[in-house]
């Protein structure tokens, strides 16, 4: 028999649950309006010290991240690119550890943006065999290097010519070619995408790097020496995600809130969705206070809590 105390009781457990019921649909509801992959340069030292190689990345990256995209760098297997078995070992390394490879990130071949002719189309034809390997390892992409030395002007008409060859070789295979903002007038934002205008092709386009914007160093190179100017990252990353195949989570250093603390993320991701991106955010650590595992967990942490909460 129901006493009209038990009935009272389960009644209010009835209305209680049918209260939380909206907010749980809610909570379920709110999925990250991106993927995360892993950038393998987030275990640079690691892999230079050769505590393991390039063929354990994939593993690696779905064992101690569970993170299922791997972004790679062709530095890491260097004379592999036209190597048949070594590229199906890797395939297999993939398929076993349910891994997608999104892309890989070409450096050593040459600057796109060279203003000497004959060294340009060097560079293009040392990029085609690695447009080739990525055909061959599933990659959507591969990200270039659009340097040169001249003016800006000089340097633009002739990224322009670079990335028009090469984005014509690679469109043969559907492979995106991408520039990313690696430093000189690639952090400019308005530089970049003006080359973007002028090239004007559908699978050439921008890799956005959430933390490289310096256009002018001490030392006049690209890399190395202290940054004596610096182009504003959200205005760039504003500018660049009309162009954007893919974007570079670059983290250096976290406070007690699991933030990061040279870049807020909040407003970066907010810049990244309100542009319609609906592609792949890749874990870049590059910081030097916490290990390289450590790094990437506490990206892919605030990650995760960032692409839920806007």
């Amino acid at each position: 028999m129901f006493s009209r105390r038990n009935f009272l009781k389960q009644l209010g457990a009835l209305t209680a649950a049918s209260a939380a019921l909206p907010v749980l649909a809610e909570t379920a509801a709110k999925k990250s309006f991106f993927e995360i992959s892993l950038a393998e340069w987030s275990l640079h030292k690691a892999l230079f010290a050769k505590q393991f190689t390039n063929l354990d990345f994939p593993g690696l990256a779905k064992k101690e991240f569970g993170i299922e995209i791997v972004e790679y760098v062709n530095q890491f297997f260097k004379d592999k690119a036209q190597d048949a078995t070594y590229l199906k070992e890797l395939m297999m390394r993939c398929k076993d550890n349910g891994v997608r490879n999104h892309l890989i990130m070409i450096d050593g071949e040459g600057y796109l943006g060279e203003t000497d002719a004959a060294k340009r189309n060097e560079a293009v034809e040392k990029h085609k065999p690695w447009v080739e390997c990525a055909k061959t390892l599933g990659c959507k992409t591969i990200r270039v290097n659009a340097f040169g030395k001249g003016t800006e002007e000089e340097v633009a008409k002739a990224a322009v010519e670079g990335l028009g060859k090469l984005g014509e070789f690679a469109k043969t295979m559907n492979i995106n070619v991408i520039v990313e903002n690696h430093g000189s007038y690639s952090s400019n934002g308005q530089w970049l995408t003006g080359v973007m205008k002028q090239v004007n092709m559908k699978n050439v386009g921008i890799l956005p790097d959430f933390g490289n914007f310096c256009i002018k160093r001490s030392s006049g190179s690209e890399w190395g020496g202290q940054c004596v100017e610096e182009y504003d990252r959200y205005k760039g990353v504003s500018e660049m995600m009309a162009y954007a195949k893919g974007v570079s989570a670059k983290t250096h250093d976290f406070d007690a809130n699991g933030n990061c603390t040279d870049i807020d993320y909040m407003r970066m991701m907010k810049i990244v969705k309100d542009s319609g991106f609906k592609g792949i955010a890749g874990i870049e650590y590059e910081g030097t206070t916490l290990s390289e595992f450590d790094g990437i967990k506490k990206t892919k942490a605030l990650l995760e809590r960032v692409g839920t909460m806007i």
